[in-house]
């Protein structure tokens, strides 16, 4: 046996704890965080009208469902801690996959961290009253996602039970959301209009095409991490099962809660008030204050602030599996594969993501108060606007592995194979192309960071397999 084998061999292994149940949870949980709040008042200004902006949230769900065809496949076939970067390099190799996951652990996961987090400050901050400064709230952010990661650290049942608790209590506050106006109308009180559905306003983009692209930019920012799964793959029982369930179900129950949310969103608000810069991260919170007075918008609040805890949470349990596999590889930090001895959780990896997760969030701030481009935008969506368009080139290279995989290695056993291959994966990299020229001209500087961040990838790259 080989020093390298010897060294494997002897370090603890990731614990096959997850179930069914917290299997759907994490995929739920890992979506519903902030998006389904805090994007429909940007939504309403890019598109300005109804009909659009409903066809997007139907599109980006079944965008969801035909990647969770594929991605099941790879799952199934690939049930490895890792996900995406176990997926990718298989197919194309460990330039693909490192790239990934050096996005994945560099940025994608710690801005992910760090927009949610600055979500939750500004519902504290609605819920208490307190106006905070931007360097008070870039603070309470960062203890926010300091804390999130000890949890995570304690273990992976701790960080899913913390994960099964907060996508129930989200879960619920969107059904809640999306039937209490129509509740509210079948115990007499008038609260809902057809004609707010018919009302429109002045589009921020000018073309159709242009209109689509920037609601589903949004759109899919709500609906990202739907393949949440895949990264704990290693950790899920009988997982053969047990994922196909989670992706199914949880993707189904996600589309299902953001169709209806958004009915009773424009069932009570027209879009020129939901288009207001002021209203643009808040619809939610206005909706439930206009129908309960202030203590139910008190309450919506408290809604969105455990459904971003829940969504940072996720996303501190699964992203420091991607670093995890590269360490365990040796194809990144080797120390970043190890396993905590006592609480069996890749702790170190944990660690870094929570403290990059407060370094981006202090860098967008800056840019914020210092760059004219980004001055009328907040850090919640210079970081997500950037994590789509990064994150889709991914999915993209993702989907087409379920291709490239049935030529290259058709001796891999597959339990599950892609229901309408393969006119479903080339249906999915079609659309997604066109959507990247899109997002590429609507947000180029959001676009050139993440492109910046995959390409400093490949001298990292160059440089840790010359260590090897």
């Amino acid at each position: 046996m080989s020093t390298d084998a010897a060294h494997e061999s002897d370090r603890p292994g990731l614990l096959r704890a997850l179930g069914p149940g917290m299997a759907i949870a994490i995929v739920v949980g890992n979506v519903i965080g902030s998006g389904i709040f805090a994007k429909p008042g940007r939504i309403a200004a890019e598109a300005g009208r109804f009909d659009l902006i409903i066809i997007a949230w139907i599109t980006g769900g079944v965008l969801c469902l035909l990647g969770g065809l594929c991605f099941a496949e790879l799952a199934v076939m690939l049930p490895r801690a890792g996900g995406l970067y176990v997926y990718l390099k298989e197919a194309y190799g460990k330039l693909t996959a490192f790239l990934f996951g050096w996005q994945e652990c560099l940025f994608n996961r710690p801005a992910s961290t760090g927009a949610l987090a600055m979500i939750f400050v500004g519902s504290f901050s609605n819920m208490t009253g307190i106006g905070f400064s931007l360097t008070t709230q870039v603070g309470l952010a960062i203890g926010l996602q300091l804390g999130m990661g000890v949890v995570n650290v304690m273990g992976v049942l701790w960080g899913g039970w913390v994960q099964a608790v907060t996508t129930v209590i989200k879960a619920g506050f969107v059904a809640f959301v999306a039937l209490l106006p129509f509740v509210m109308e079948l115990a007499g009180h008038e609260v809902a209009s057809f004609a707010t559905f018919r009302s429109t306003t002045t589009p921020l983009q000018t073309t159709l095409a242009a209109q689509f692209a920037a609601v589903l930019l949004a759109v899919m920012w709500a609906y990202n991490g739907w393949h949440g799964i895949t990264p704990v793959a290693e950790e899920i029982r009988d997982p053969q099962r047990n994922i196909p369930i989670a992706l199914f179900g949880g993707i189904g129950l996600l589309i299902v809660l953001y169709i209806g949310a958004n009915l009773a969103y424009h069932a009570v608000i027209p879009l020129d008030e939901m288009a207001q810069p002021a209203n643009h991260e808040h619809v939610a919170e206005l909706m439930v204050n206009r129908l309960l007075g202030p203590l139910g918008g008190k309450l919506m609040s408290i809604g969105v602030m455990i459904s971003t805890l829940g969504a940072i949470n996720s996303n501190l349990l699964l992203g420091p599996r991607v670093s995890f596999a590269m360490g365990r590889d040796r194809v990144f930090f080797s120390k970043l594969g190890d396993v905590h001895a006592r609480y069996r959780t890749p702790a170190l990896a944990i660690g870094i993501q929570a403290l990059l997760g407060a370094v981006l969030v202090v860098l967008s701030a800056v840019l914020v108060e210092t760059v004219p481009y980004f001055r009328e935008k907040s850090i919640f969506s210079i970081l997500t606007n950037a994590i789509i368009f990064v994150s889709s080139i991914f999915y993209v290279l993702s989907v087409g592995a379920v291709m490239i995989l049935r030529r290259k290695r058709p001796d891999l056993d597959r339990p599950y194979r892609t229901l309408g291959y393969p006119v479903v994966p080339i249906v999915y990299i079609v659309f997604y192309c066109w959507f990247l020229v899109y997002i590429f001209k609507g947000q180029p500087m959001e676009a050139l960071m993440g492109f910046a961040i995959i390409l400093l990838g490949v001298p990292a790259y160059l440089y840790w397999r010359r260590e090897a």
